[in-house]
Formats: C-alpha cells, sequence, structure tokens
C-alpha cells in the first residue's frame, strides 16, 4: 500500500519498527526513478522516502550531521546513518530479489567496493542531468546570491619578489 502525504511519501509494507529512510533528490529523474524500483516488500521493511529539497527534519538532521546530499543520498535504518555509496550498498543488501532491479542492484552494489568505485559516476552523471535539465543542485536552492569574482583577487596573486 502507497500513501502520499506532502513532502514525505511512505510507503507502508507492514508494521514493524525496523524503518528505513531514504533521503533522495525528487528533483533528480534517475533518483527518483531508482526508489521507486527499489523494493523491500519481501523483506517486510517500512520504508520513507524523502525529498532532499523539502523541509523535513530529518533532512535539517542529515545537514547537521554535515552529510552533503547533493554528493549521495542518505540511509537511515537502525539509528545509524549511511551515505552515497554506504547507503547503496545498505539498500543492496537489504532487497529482496523479486525484481530484475533488484537483483541487478543487489548484484553491482552488495560489493562495497564496487560501490564505492561506481557512486562517484552516477553522481557526476546526476548533477550533469540536473544541469542539462535546467535544475538547481539542492544547496543552490535557498542560497543567498554569491558575488563571484571575474578575476584574481590582490590576495590570490602570489608575488615571487614578496612586493606587492
Amino acid at each position: 500500500m502507497c500513501a502520499t502525504f506532502g513532502i514525505e511519501r511512505t510507503i507502508e509494507l507492514t508494521h514493524s519498527d525496523d524503518e528505513i529512510w531514504v533521503v533522495y533528490d525528487g528533483e533528480c529523474p534517475l533518483c527518483s526513478r531508482y526508489v521507486l524500483l527499489y523494493q523491500l516488500r519481501e523483506r517486510g521493511q517500512r520504508i520513507h522516502l524523502i525529498d532532499a529539497r523539502s523541509e523535513h527534519p530529518i533532512v535539517g538532521d542529515i545537514r547537521a550531521r554535515n552529510l552533503d546530499l547533493n554528493e549521495g543520498m542518505v540511509v537511515r535504518w537502525r539509528g545509524r546513518h549511511y551515505h552515497g555509496a554506504d547507503a547503496m550498498h545498505l539498500l543492496a543488501t537489504l532487497a529482496g530479489e523479486t525484481t530484475v532491479f533488484n537483483r541487478l542492484n543487489r548484484l553491482v552494489f552488495s560489493r562495497p567496493r564496487l560501490a564505492r568505485a561506481l557512486y562517484p559516476a552516477l553522481v557526476r552523471g546526476r548533477k550533469l542531468l540536473l544541469r542539462l535539465l535546467g535544475r538547481k543542485l539542492i544547496d543552490e536552492i535557498n542560497a543567498p546570491e554569491q558575488r563571484i569574482p571575474v578575476g584574481p583577487s590582490d590576495e590570490n596573486i602570489k608575488h615571487n619578489d614578496g612586493v606587492r
């Protein structure tokens, strides 16, 4: 059964205390498709899918922990936070093998070294896709206007003779 409640989409599988919180970029088509295809039905976990661009309290908690949501999704499970490749690895090991997607995901990302090697390419692909679609990165949404330097400043110029 799937229900949508504003910024949080909860897929209720059973009434287990073994809940998984997945915080992902809801503006990224690849990220959104991944979390929709990913299934834990046979394991009986309750999954909370949270858009990282929302004001949900877990997003604030993640930011307070200095986990960069532009560099990877975050999964909170059993009181621990997993970021990026570690999150993908965890999801791969928790998923069953009933769907082709889960089997492929498990085959690739259940190996920690392979997950760490491949994940940076997924992050770069996400950033490129967002740029091509004209969408902003997560931190750019509410960021204040920043002055962009047009040339080197005096502080950044190195002088060989030590004199300015």
